[in-house]
């Protein structure tokens, strides 16, 4: 094959054939260039898409991250309020015990009312926050009353609530206190 290569440059002039020979370089180099821009630009693209799939990974957990962050800071908050509430309970139930003592005196004195309307701003400011008093009405409810004692009732029949002996509360429908109940035993 190289004899019949050399034929057919055996006709043409030395300068001919010299450009001949180059012009056969050039398109091996040019196709050694193809190769090799074809194979950078494949690793170009590689690294790339690695690159944004890490970004992608990053970003996520950055965001999963915000969300973690605004859930806790939310949750904080929530347990701030709770814990102010839990310390305020000692005093409520204190202003509660003033006005009990003040009415069985003399319902109408200032003090009684004063102490009335003290509670009354003290119930609306709790309840503004989410923090009520825990209903006492006849059925005994283990989630939100705790029995402390059982007492004979004629009235009240087995189980049903008989008297509060002390307030109970909740937060946002959690208890902070249960209320403490007599419930009835008729046997």
């Amino acid at each position: 094959m190289k004899d019949e290569h050399n034929q057919e440059h055996d006709h043409l002039s030395p300068k001919e054939l010299e450009s001949c020979e180059n012009s056969c370089t050039c398109e091996s180099k040019k196709q050694e260039a193809s190769e090799k821009e074809g194979e950078i630009k494949e690793d170009f693209e590689l690294k790339y898409k690695e690159m944004h799939e890490k970004y992608l990974r990053v970003h996520a957990d950055f965001e999963n991250v915000k969300k973690r962050l605004e859930r806790d800071k939310s949750m904080a908050l929530e347990y701030a309020y709770e814990k102010i509430a839990l310390d305020l309970l000692p005093v409520i139930d204190a202003l509660l015990g003033a006005h009990r003592s003040a009415a069985e005196e003399n319902k109408e004195s200032a003090l009684t009312k004063g102490l009335e309307l003290t509670m009354e701003k003290l119930h609306e400011v709790l309840a503004r926050h989410g923090i009520e008093g825990i209903e006492c009405l006849e059925e005994f409810d283990p989630n939100f009353h705790n029995a402390i004692m059982q007492v004979k009732s004629e009235e009240k029949e087995n189980g049903k609530i008989v008297q509060v002996l002390q307030q109970g509360y909740k937060y946002k429908g959690r208890v902070l206190r249960p209320a403490m109940v007599s419930i009835a035993k008729n046997d």
